[in-house]
Order: structure tokens, then C-alpha cells, then sequence
């Protein structure tokens, strides 16, 4: 576990460096342009910084698991949400993993209860859908949004869905640092 303040952002930033140039499923961005564009998007609505580093954070599950283009090439949902709450919970606490890990169950509780929802997805959000399990049903959509963070989880997905343009123009990662440095676990 890491402890001091620059190691939780070296670390991961590492991670973001060394894996963030790979494609972002068949979106036409990065993983790196998606992550920032993300936290960038949170940023520009005034979001909490735990918020903003969730955003910029969603998604390391994809970066930290070798084989989760794999899974994706086979039809398998590689749980990446799990994978990156497990990853970062040894540097945040839930106001960071829990936005996080609750943002593909967001994915299905707005396909459930935003009848535009499902149609604004890209083509590869709506493949992911399905290995993901498809719409919430009405008692899943509302046990969904009656979890701590739930809301939270519902705007880092607007955030997402926005965050695949090709020619945004975001901060680099460093701009992100004190954030990350702001809500880590002492």
C-alpha cells in the first residue's frame, strides 16, 4: 500500500502513462483521452474532487488486467468496475471507488428510466450493455439509486458517455495530481 503523497499519484499515473495509449474498446479515443475528458468534464460542472478523481479513475480496471481486450474480443464482461475497486481501495475511500464501481449498474439504470438513454450510446456502449447484463428492472433500478453514491454514479456516466471525443482538448494527467493528492486515504 502506498503511503506517501506523490507515491498514490506516481503510481497510478504510471499505469495511466504505460497503458493509456491502447484503444478504448472501439471508441475512436484513448484510454488516456477518455480518462482525462472525463475528469475534465467533472471539473468543468464544479464537481467535489473525490468526484473528479473517480472520473479520471473509472476506468483503470481496463488498464490493469492484461487480458481484459480479451474478454471484450470473446463476448465476456471482464468486470472491469470490480477490478478498479478493488485496485483503489487502497488509496480511497468510497467517495472515489464506490462512484466508480457503480458506474456501469448506472449505465443500466439509465437505459431503465431515461427513455433517450439507450440511443445516445455509442455503438460499442451498447454491445457492453448486453455482456453487462441489459436495463435494470424497475426493483433494480430503484435499489440502485438508493445506494450511498448512487447520484454520484449517475453523473460519472453522463461524464463517460461525453468523454469520446477525438479532438478534445483536456489538461494533461499532471493537472489531475493535486486532486488525487487532496482525497486519498492519510
Amino acid at each position: 500500500m502506498a503511503t506517501a503523497t506523490s507515491d498514490t499519484a506516481d503510481t497510478l499515473f504510471a499505469i495511466i502513462d504505460a497503458q493509456g495509449g491502447r484503444e478504448y474498446g472501439t471508441e475512436p479515443v484513448t484510454q488516456l483521452q477518455h480518462a482525462l475528458q472525463c475528469a475534465s468534464l467533472a471539473e468543468q460542472a464544479g464537481a467535489q474532487p473525490a468526484l473528479i478523481v473517480a472520473c479520471l479513475l473509472h476506468d483503470i480496471g481496463h488498464l490493469i488486467d492484461p487480458d481484459a481486450n480479451k474478454a471484450r474480443a470473446r463476448g465476456e464482461d471482464a468486470r472491469h468496475e470490480a477490478q478498479a475497486e478493488r485496485y483503489l481501495k487502497q488509496w480511497f475511500g468510497p467517495d472515489v471507488i464506490q462512484p466508480a464501481r457503480l458506474h456501469v449498474d448506472a449505465k443500466r439504470y439509465l437505459c431503465a428510466t431515461d427513455v433517450g438513454y439507450y440511443d445516445s450510446l455509442s455503438p460499442a456502449s451498447k454491445h457492453s450493455l448486453e455482456m453487462q447484463g441489459g436495463p435494470f428492472d424497475r426493483e433494480d433500478e430503484q435499489e440502485f439509486i438508493a445506494l450511498p453514491y448512487a447520484r454520484d454514479a449517475v453523473m460519472l456516466r453522463r461524464w463517460d458517455d461525453m468523454a469520446k471525443l477525438p479532438d478534445a482538448v483536456t489538461p494533461p494527467l499532471s493537472h489531475f495530481r493535486h486532486y488525487i493528492d487532496a482525497v486519498k486515504l492519510r
